[in-house]
Formats: C-alpha cells, structure tokens, sequence
C-alpha cells in the first residue's frame, strides 16, 4: 500500500462528501492530472474510490469452500 494512494483516496472520498452536501464542481489530482467532477458524473468518482479501496485494502473477498467432507 503506497502513501500516495491513501492520500488519493482520502483525497476522492472528501469530493465525494463536498459533492453530496451541496458543491456543484470539485477538482481532484487522478494520475497527475487535475479532474474535475460533478453530481452528473458522481458515479465516475465513485469507480475511481473503489479502484483506490481495493489497491490500499487489497481484495479480501472469502473464497468459495474447494470440497466437501461427510
């Protein structure tokens, strides 16, 4: 887990929050390049905060049982 994608992430989530309450454009840095957002594309910044969950948290879905035992 590298810091600078916790801070993307921390980043993402307070747009996302200054989005919900009422801000019409907020600007996020993505891959160097300044993004802007707004409530018409908010499901945009929220793919982005899930791509950012899963490279700081890792994947950790519970796999299926392989077999059975009787």
């Amino acid at each position: 887990m590298a810091a600078n994608e916790v801070k993307q992430l921390e980043e993402a989530q307070l747009a996302k929050h200054k989005l919900v309450t009422g801000a019409r454009v907020v600007k996020i840095n993505k891959g160097g390049m300044s993004v802007e957002y707004t409530s018409a594309n908010l499901y945009e910044l929220n793919a982005y905060i899930a791509e950012l969950e899963l490279k700081v948290n890792g994947n950790h879905r519970r796999r299926a049982p392989v077999g059975f035992r009787f």
